[in-house]
């Protein structure tokens, strides 16, 4: 796997980091003392999660310059399934059927996304929506 998609597949791994980390500072803080507040800033699964969300950005940043919006987009609806599994793994939460059908339609969708070309018959594309570029806008103003 080359270093172009291990960055795509980065973004839903970070994100899934980020609902773990969090879910780890709020378990922290349900007992503190001081306050909700107070003890989730004193969290270092909270500066964690701080950490993994700016690197998660700054990954994100560069997916975006490569791909498409709408093809970069659904790769982040993974997380979606990782924290599922996550929470069943680490947390021990239980996972219903529907979960399980509702992610297998999730990486179903994800997997017809990123493998639809964009590419048909000109007759096959008849709904498509041109806008102008940006810098033809611009100009008109």
């Amino acid at each position: 796997m080359n270093g172009q998609r291990l960055s795509w597949f980065a973004i839903p791994v970070l994100n899934t980091l980020f609902q773990i980390f969090i879910k780890l500072a709020a378990d922290a803080v349900s007992g503190h003392a001081s306050g909700w507040f107070s003890g989730s800033l004193a969290s270092p699964w909270l500066l964690a999660a701080i950490a993994v969300e700016i690197v998660c950005f700054l990954i994100w940043m560069q997916v975006l310059s490569e791909l498409d919006l709408s093809k970069a987009f659904p790769l982040s609806a993974l997380s979606y399934v990782l924290v599922l599994l996550s929470s069943w793994l680490y947390f021990r939460e239980q996972i219903t059927a529907l979960q399980l059908i509702g992610s297998a339609l999730i990486l179903g969708g994800v997997w017809l996304i990123g493998t639809a070309s964009g590419r048909g018959s000109p007759q096959q594309n008849t709904h498509e929506i041109k806008f102008p570029p940006v810098t033809t806008m611009r100009a008109r103003r």
